[in-house]
């Protein structure tokens, strides 16, 4: 692949390496359909293997969303369907290694509301600057299925425990101010500083010592490789609830906005 083969990302190549990539579905809070969700899986190994890319920098179009999640409808085409499920739970997990074996850093510029696979692409990213203006959640007890995607590999280690717990069995949205206080982000600054701050953390490593930079990203993701079973386990009990009543309610709640009454509280 190339990167004119990309139908929903954006590419600005700047000075020293940097690489800009913008997610581009604006009219739709840049939420996942099925063609994004397998873009932000390719396009990891495209940059690693681009000479001329030192460091690259992933934001949302517009002001309001990094990524709403996923499209209602693209969500509801997988409940109660295995084999769209099996296809879905390959690109999650590919997501995160692909972006987590990305031997460049990555940074994520936190531009808004960034949920599901949006928030997914967020947080895996090396440094993670969020605006004073967002707003993130996990989001997906909300619609009746486990956290699955990247949160129970890497929430407890970046807030603890009793935190990562409490955010993603309640799925509570935490602003930009609250995330970088309990360490879910590396910085968090003004939206209209965001893009700057981004800009220039990225030139910093460009202009830094590659292999450096590169093999210390490598060591610290050790960590991350130790609770790979912890992942794995998450996305098969994720895709294992899309089979079930609650997350046919939750889906259908979502589309009707209105508060889901799960099946599984009715018995």
């Amino acid at each position: 692949m190339n990167y004119s083969d990309f139908q929903f990302l954006l590419f600005d190549h700047k000075k020293n390496g940097v690489l800009l990539i913008t997610i581009n579905r604006p009219e739709v809070m840049n939420a996942t359909n099925a063609r994004l969700h397998w873009e932000l899986t390719k396009i990891w190994n495209v940059v690693n293997e681009d000479p001329n890319v030192r460091v690259i920098v992933i934001t949302g179009s517009g002001d309001q969303a990094f990524s709403a999640g996923g499209d209602l409808e693209w969500v509801e085409s997988m409940v109660g369907n295995p084999e769209a499920l099996n296809n879905t739970l390959k690109e999650a997990a590919d997501i995160v290694y692909n972006m987590l074996s990305c031997e460049k850093p990555i940074i994520s510029a936190i531009n808004g509301i960034a949920v599901g696979a949006g928030l997914a692409v967020a947080f895996i990213a090396d440094i993670s600057i969020m605006a004073e203006e967002a707003k993130i959640t996990d989001g997906h007890v909300k619609i009746g299925v486990a956290a699955g995607d990247h949160a129970a590999i890497l929430w407890p280690l970046l807030c603890g425990m009793a935190k990562a717990k409490y955010y993603l069995m309640t799925a509570e949205f935490v602003t930009g101010k609250e995330a970088e206080r309990i360490g879910l982000v590396s910085l968090c600054v003004p939206r209209s500083e965001l893009m700057d701050k981004a800009l220039s953390v990225a030139q910093k490593l460009g202009k830094g010592s590659q292999q450096a930079i590169r093999y210390t990203k490598r060591s610290l993701n050790g960590w991350l490789d130790q609770a790979r079973p912890i992942f794995e386990s998450s996305l098969a009990m994720e895709m294992m609830c899309f089979m079930g009543k609650d997350a046919a309610e939750g889906v259908a709640a979502a589309r009707a906005k209105r508060p889901p009454v799960f099946p599984s509280t009715l018995k």
